[in-house]
C-alpha cells in the first residue's frame, strides 16, 4: 500500500501543560481555593432563592454554575491524567484523592440549585422551561423534570456524595491500582523480544504464532486468577451499593436507573439484547470459517489471530499520516480539527509499566480533549486511535457550540463519532491497499471489531442483568461470577469457539462493570446507529457530510430520538437494528468470497 506522506517524528507522551505545569504550580493551588470559593459564594446568593427568580435570572445562574463547572473539571482532569499515565505515581494518586474530596464539597454545593427547580410546582416550572431566554437549556430542564421523582432531600444528597469518595469511589480506585501495580510473567517471542505490560501482552493476541498467543493469554488471566476473590469482592460491592441507592431513589432496578440517565427505552433495550441474541449465529459462523482457515479449532486466546501472516506492523508516525488522509477524505474541515491532537501532544500513546489498560477521550469543557492508550505499531491499535479521536472531534465540535449543561451527549450518541471514525479508516485502507493478504488482515480485523461491538459488549451486559438480578437476593461471591461468565459466554460461542479455563476470570479486565454499570451495551446501540449513518453516507456521498456534523453538533441538547432525526434514523423501528447485522453478515460474504 502507497503510504501517505509519513508524518514528522511525533511525540507519544502527552503535553498536559494546557492544565498545569505539576503539582507545585501555583496556579493548580489558586484554582483549587478559587473554585470553593466560587461554589460557597455561588449558594449565598441562590440558596432558597431560585423559585423566586426571572427566567433570565435562572439563566445567569445556570452560566454561572456552567463556569464553576468547567474550572472543576479542569483541576480534576490533571491528577486523573497523571494517574492513569502511571497508576504507580504515589503524587498522582494523592492529589487525585484530594481533588476528589475537594470537588465532592464543590458539587455539594451546587445541589440546591437543581434540587430547588425541580422542586418547583410544575405549572411553574413548565413556564420555566418553555421560556424563550432559555432556550438553549431546554433539553437540560426537561432531564430534570424526568428525574425529579427519584431526588433526595439535598442533605441526603450531600451525604450520598461524601460516602461514595470513601465506598463505591474508593473500591472502583482500588480495582484499578492493584490492578495497575501487578507486576505480569514475562513473555519472549520467536522474534526475541521480552514483554511484561499487560498492554503488550494484550498484542500477542495478535501474534501469528499459537504457543505465543496462548502465553500472552495466559500470563494476563493468571494475575487476574490470583487476585479473583478480591475482584469479585469489589464487585459484589459496588452492585450491591448500586442496588440500595438505586432502591433509595424509587426505581425498580439499577437497569432502570441506568436507562433513564442515558435516555434509552426499556423496550429498545430489549430489542437490541434480543437482537443480538438471535444473531450469536454470524459470531459461530465467523469463527468456524476462522478455524476452516487456520487448519485448526479456533481457541478463545485466537480470536485475533491473524489469519495467515500478521499484518506487517505499522509504527505511530505512519498511522497517523494514514489516518489524517482517511478523514481529509471525508472532510478537510473535519481532518483540520484533527490535527492539534497530534501536533500539540494532546495523545499519550507510548507503552510503559503502570499504565491504565484500554484507552479512553478525557473531555476538558472549554479546552480540549485528551487521548490515552499504548500504541504496540499494529493496525488493531491504529483503529484504536480512529476510534478515541472520532471522541475527541466530537467534543471538538461540541466545545464550539453548546455549554457545559448541553455538552455531554447521550451514550448512544457519544460513540457514534468513533465508530464512525473506525469505518473511515478501514474504507480508506480497502481502497489503497494492493496486498491481497493486508486486505484480509484488514477485513477480518474489522470483522472482529464490529462481532466485539455486536456480542462481546452486549455479553457483558448480559452479564450484569445476572449480576445485579443476583444482587436483589443477597451477596455473591467471584465464583458465581466466574460459572455465569463462562455460562454466558459459552451461549455465544456455541462450538465455534474453544473456552479455556482461565476465560473464567476475564471479567475482571472489564473496567466499565466497575466503574459504570450497563455501560457495554451503548457500545452496541452507539455501533448499530453509526452504520446506519455510514450507510447513507456510501449511498449519498458528500451530501451526507453537513447531516453528519450536524448531529456531532447538538451534544447533549437533543434527546437521542430527536438528534437522530437529522440523519434520519428511528431507534424504535426494528430494521435500524437488523440492518446492522445484516451489514456486518455482507462482510462475512465478502470474506466468503474472498477466500473461495
Amino acid at each position: 500500500m502507497a503510504l501517505p506522506q509519513t508524518a514528522e517524528h511525533l511525540d507519544q507522551d502527552w503535553d498536559l501543560s494546557d492544565l498545569y505545569a505539576n503539582f507545585r504550580d501555583p496556579q493548580f493551588a489558586q484554582d483549587l481555593a478559587a473554585v470553593q470559593e466560587r461554589a460557597r459564594d455561588f449558594r449565598t446568593r441562590y440558596h432558597r432563592q431560585v423559585s423566586s427568580l426571572s427566567p433570565g435570572g435562572v439563566g445567569a445562574a445556570l452560566q454561572e454554575m456552567e463556569a464553576i463547572h468547567e474550572q472543576s473539571l479542569k483541576i480534576y482532569s490533571y491528577p486523573m491524567l497523571r494517574f492513569s499515565a502511571d497508576t504507580r505515581d504515589s503524587q498522582a494518586k494523592q492529589f487525585y484523592d484530594q481533588v476528589q474530596e475537594v470537588l465532592t464539597d464543590v458539587g455539594n454545593q451546587l445541589l440546591f440549585f437543581n434540587l430547588e427547580l425541580q422542586q418547583m410546582p410544575p405549572t411553574d416550572f413548565a413556564r420555566l422551561a418553555n421560556d424563550a431566554s432559555l432556550a438553549s437549556y431546554k433539553h437540560f430542564l426537561s432531564r430534570l423534570a424526568a428525574l425529579r421523582s427519584h431526588q433526595l432531600e439535598e442533605s441526603v444528597e450531600q451525604t450520598l456524595n461524601q460516602a461514595a469518595l470513601t465506598g463505591r469511589e474508593a473500591f472502583i480506585k482500588l480495582r484499578e491500582v492493584h490492578l495497575g501495580g501487578q507486576s505480569y510473567p514475562a513473555v519472549t517471542t520467536p522474534e526475541g523480544k521480552t514483554v511484561s505490560t499487560e498492554s503488550e501482552l494484550g498484542s500477542l493476541l495478535y501474534h501469528p504464532q499459537p504457543e505465543v498467543r496462548l502465553a500472552g493469554y495466559r500470563a494476563i488471566r493468571q494475575v487476574l486468577a490470583n487476585h479473583n476473590p478480591l475482584y469479585g469482592y469489589i464487585l459484589n460491592t459496588i452492585i450491591q451499593d448500586h442496588r440500595l441507592e438505586s432502591g433509595r431513589r424509587g426505581y425498580d432496578s439499577t437497569l432502570a436507573k441506568q436507562l433513564l440517565v442515558d435516555e434509552v427505552s426499556l423496550p429498545i433495550f430489549e430489542a437490541l439484547m434480543e437482537g443480538t441474541r438471535d444473531r450469536f449465529d454470524l459470531f459461530q459462523r465467523y469463527y468456524r470459517l476462522k478455524g476452516r482457515s487456520m487448519g485448526r479449532s479456533v481457541r478463545i486466546c485466537d480470536l485475533y489471530a491473524p489469519w495467515s501472516s500478521a499484518a506487517p506492523p505499522i509504527t505511530y508516525e505512519d498511522g497517523v499520516a494514514i489516518l489524517m488522509q482517511a478523514l481529509r477524505e471525508f472532510s478537510s474541515d473535519y481532518a483540520e480539527q484533527a490535527k492539534p491532537f497530534f501536533e500539540k501532544q494532546w495523545v499519550d500513546a507510548r507503552v510503559r509499566p503502570g499504565k491504565r489498560g484500554g484507552a479512553f477521550c478525557a473531555y476538558v469543557n472549554g479546552l480540549h480533549s485528551y487521548l490515552l492508550l499504548s500504541y504496540t505499531d499494529t493496525y488493531h491499535d491504529l483503529f484504536t486511535l480512529a476510534h478515541e479521536l472520532g471522541h475527541g472531534l466530537h467534543f471538538e465540535r461540541i466545545r464550539a457550540r453548546r455549554s457545559y449543561l448541553n455538552s455531554d451527549p447521550p451514550m448512544v450518541l457519544a460513540e457514534i463519532a468513533s465508530t464512525f471514525n473506525e469505518l473511515l479508516l478501514l474504507d480508506y485502507l480497502l481502497k489503497q491497499s494492493k496486498d491481497s493478504e493486508l486486505l484480509q488482515a484488514l477485513l477480518t480485523q474489522q470483522l472482529e471489531d464490529q462481532l466485539n461491538l455486536l456480542f462481546r459488549q452486549s455479553t457483558i451486559s448480559r452479564l450484569e442483568l445476572t449480576l445485579h438480578q443476583r444482587a436483589t437476593h443477597g451477596s455473591f461471591d467471584h465464583d458465581f461470577i466466574n460459572e455465569e461468565w463462562l455460562k454466558i459466554y459459552q451461549d455465544l460461542c456455541g462450538d465455534a469457539v474453544e473456552l479455556l479455563p482461565e476465560h473464567q476470570y476475564d471479567w475482571a479486565r472489564i473496567g466499565h462493570i466497575f466503574f459504570k454499570p450497563f455501560y457495554c451495551y451503548n457500545y452496541t446501540l452507539s455501533f448499530v446507529v453509526a452504520i446506519a449513518c455510514y450507510q447513507q453516507y456510501k449511498i449519498t456521498g458528500k451530501d451526507f457530510v453537513p447531516k453528519y456534523l450536524k448531529l456531532l453538533d447538538m451534544g447533549g441538547s437533543r434527546s437521542p430520538e430527536q438528534a437522530l432525526q437529522t440523519v434520519g434514523i428511528d431507534l424504535a423501528d426494528p430494521a435500524t437494528i437488523s440492518q446492522a447485522l445484516d451489514y456486518t453478515e455482507s462482510l462475512i460474504d465478502k470474506l466468503e468470497d474472498t477466500l473461495a
